[in-house]
Order: C-alpha cells, then structure tokens, then sequence
C-alpha cells in the first residue's frame, strides 16, 4: 500500500513537534569551526553556567578579552594544545523552532574518515572557508565527501569576513567559485552562501551591520528554516528487524520511541493487545507501515499482514521514518535479526554482489579478497571485496588506477557476499544503501560504503 500525497503531507504535520536537524561543520585546519560553534551554542544559550565559566579563566581568554570559544568542543587535551579538531564532537542544543544535534568534525587531511564519521548523518553540512585565503583543497575535499554522503543541504559559510574588511567583492568571488566546484556533484541542490565572522559573531544568530549588502537570512535562522521533512523517503517501506520479542516478553518489552520516554523494566505498555502472537521490533528507516498493510518478509519471501504496531503508549494506526516500533503479524513466521520486512510491490533487491564507493579507514590497506564482516542496517554478513575499479582523487575528483585503498582513501568496489543483503543504490536510500566493513582479526571499523548499483555480475 502506497501512501497518497495527502497522507504524506498529513504525517509531516505530525511529526512537526518532533523537527530535528543534525548538521555537521567541515572546513580546512583554522578555519574556525570550533569558534562557530561554540558562538553558536553560546548566542543560543547551548552552554551551561559551569561550562562558560571553566572557558572565561585567564588561560582560555584571548588577547583581546574575548572568549575563546573554540574551547566548547575542543575537549581533548591533544586538540586544547594543537589548537586544531581531532575527534568529533557532538553537541546538542535546540531553539524554540528546531532541535539541533552538531558533529564538529576535524579539518586536517589525516582525520578525514572522521569526517566520514560525523557527516554520515546529516542532514546539512556547514562548510567553512578563511575568506583571507579563499577556497583550498580541502574546502573542496570536504565539499566532496558531504556529496558522497549524499548530503541533502550545504551551507558555504565565508569565515572571517572582519580579517578582509568586510569585502564584498571577496564573498562573491569565494561564493561564485565554490558555487562552480559543487555544480559538478548532481545531488547538491541547495547550496546557501552566508559571510560571517564566527570571532565577532557577525550574521550567526541576527545580521550584521557591518555586511549591509547582504540580503540573506543569518546561519541560526537559516538552520531553524531549512526544509528537510521532504528528504526523507516515505515511499519505499524498509523495517529492519532488530529484535524478536516473543509472547512471554510482550509485555514487557516495546522499542523506544525517538521522543517520548525512557525505558524501564517495570514499565507496561497502556494498551497493548496481549495475544499469542510474536513482535518483530525495529526502526522505520523509510517509508510508511499501517495496520493491515500486506508485507514481504525478505530475504525468504514469505507473506504477511499487519496485525498492530506497538510502542510503549500503546498501538498506532501507522508508523513512519525515524520511529522505533514494535511490528506483529497475523501468522507466526519464522523471522530473525537481520531480516527485513517490506512492502510485496515495492521490494529492494536482494543481492549477493554489489558496488560501492568505499571510504578506507584503517592503517592496513584494503586487501582484495580477503574476508571482511559487512553490516547493512541490521544484517551482518562476511564477504570479500573482489575488485577496486579506480580510487577518487577528492582534490580534482579525477579517477586513478588503484591496487589498493590506504587510509582516508575513496575508491568504488566490487563486493560478493557469502550470503546476501538487502539493498537500494545510496541516492535512494540512505539507511538501506549503506555499509560499514569490519577487519575480523581485531573487530575494528576499517570501511563505510555507499553502494550504486549490484554488481555486474551479481
């Protein structure tokens, strides 16, 4: 059953209440992302007492008296010292528009897979650029990977406009030629240039008065206005299970839903329907499921229909993207983690070979042909990669010949499975069109890939 137009405009409004943005900043090293956010969360009063205070000591003031922000996420003492961004931070902080959650990724060519990290998320990516040295390579590295990601919304922020006089000329040279660079990646449709100075705080949270030929909203304002309900996908039903809950634990036991509550072993359900029937817990990762919809159960192919949908303040009619549920069926079928409940005319391949651009982030090189663990959504299976077509170079986005992947590079793959996978090409669907690789001599992350297509000979 597909959700008409109506009833897709009817589930946004609902879920109106519950609007979250994550962004993630990215920009070369000393390009200010630490101070942007850290002014950011302080003008919208993100910081608690405690934490302003342990920033205004003597030893974090700069010379000017002002507060040094960057410290806010800054927090190892490696980052404190170098005065760059290592790790990503995440912060959380809303207004009364918005929830927002950041990922401060680090800037340096060495912490690109932590970029990677940080941005395979989001929603929208500010990027920053020193409006005193123009676009880099690693603005244009950044502005890469964020289309890789498939990263709906960009924001091009010109940072430290005061250190050029407020220069317009220099904002729209900076705009025009990064403007032309993302031209090149087909899925970057909205692209917003904002002149700021993250130090002065000029046009973050309100315009300033020292950039009067700037007609545009603030960064605060455009991040509380961005339109992003339509990202997600409502067409196509995707339910990973997670967790089989049988009658014993039924009452028990219900998935936790993305705003509401928190879970305690004394909690009861309010309404549910306590009968013999097995629950098939998950998330909705796209798409929408109502109560006695016919589904596919994949990769077996058996056939259903919904019974009820349970969360913890009882049954709903329908369920849709991010909300965690609890799914039973009108027959007892034999499902497992890992499998995936669909809808019978809309099904995503089930394949056993893929490819995939595949961002490397382990020391040891990629090894062709030898035996890694896949994870897409909940399914875990092992697989090699059997061949690597060409490696990016995310500089001139030219492709090279390549007989490995080192750290931080991208390549696209060949991967065959030794069992197989549930699927939609990446630009469709994020969750389902997404891996990570696992190296199963130490069980350390070693790879995230995006997939295209199946494989040629899959």
């Amino acid at each position: 059953m597909i959700e008409t137009s109506t009833d897709t405009d009817e589930l946004l409004r609902r879920n109106r209440d519950s609007d979250l943005l994550r962004f993630t900043t990215a920009g070369s090293v000393d390009d200010g992302k630490s101070t942007l956010i850290g002014r950011l969360l302080h003008e919208a009063k993100g910081i608690y007492e405690d934490q302003l205070a342990a920033i205004r000591t003597p030893s974090h003031v700069l010379e000017d008296r002002q507060i040094n922000y960057a410290f806010v996420t800054d927090g190892l003492k490696a980052e404190r010292e170098q005065g760059i961004t290592i790790d990503v931070a995440y912060r959380y902080f809303s207004t009364p528009k918005r929830r927002f959650i950041i990922a401060a990724t680090p800037g340096h060519e060495q912490y690109t897979r932590n970029m990677a990290t940080g941005a395979s998320t989001a929603d929208l990516a500010v990027i920053l650029i020193d409006a005193s040295k123009g676009v880099v390579t690693q603005s244009k590295r950044h502005g890469f990977i964020a289309s890789l990601l498939g990263i709906p919304h960009i924001v091009l922020a010109v940072n430290k406009m005061d250190l050029v006089g407020y220069s317009q000329d220099v904002f729209e040279r900076i705009s025009d030629e990064y403007s032309a660079f993302c031209s090149r990646f087909s899925n970057v449709h909205d692209l917003m240039c904002i002149p700021i100075s993250a130090l002065k705080g000029d046009n973050l949270t309100r315009r300033s008065r020292n950039t009067p030929w700037y007609k545009g909203l603030p960064l605060l304002s455009h991040l509380e206005t961005v339109y992003i309900a339509s990202d997600r996908n409502l067409i196509d039903f995707r339910f990973p299970v997670q967790y089989v809950s049988h009658p014993d634990g039924q009452a028990r036991w219900a998935a936790r839903s993305s705003t509401a509550w928190t879970w305690s072993k004394h909690a009861q359900p309010k309404t549910v329907d306590r009968g013999p029937r097995r629950g098939y817990a998950g998330q909705v990762v796209s798409g929408v499921v109502r109560a006695g919809d016919d589904v596919l159960v994949l990769p077996s192919g058996k056939a259903s229909r919904v019974k009820s949908i349970i969360t913890f303040d009882g049954e709903l009619e329908y369920a849709f993207p991010p909300q965690s549920v609890t799914i039973r069926l009108e027959d007892d079928i034999d499902i497992a983690r890992g499998d995936m409940l669909v809808h019978p005319g809309n099904m995503p391949p089930v394949e056993f070979g893929v490819e995939a651009m595949l961002v490397w982030m382990a020391e040891k090189p990629l090894r062709l042909d030898h035996q890694y663990q896949i994870k897409s959504t909940t399914r875990v299976v092992r697989g090699r990669v059997t061949g690597l077509k060409y490696r990016i170079n995310p500089d001139e986005l030219h492709r090279e010949a390549a007989s490995e992947l080192k750290l931080n590079e991208i390549g696209r793959v060949e991967l065959q499975l030794f069992r197989p996978i549930m699927v939609d090409e990446y630009e469709r669907n994020r969750p389902t069109g997404s891996f990570i690789m696992v190296d199963l001599a130490d069980n350390n992350t070693v790879g995230a890939g995006m997939i295209i297509e199946r494989a040629k000979d899959g």
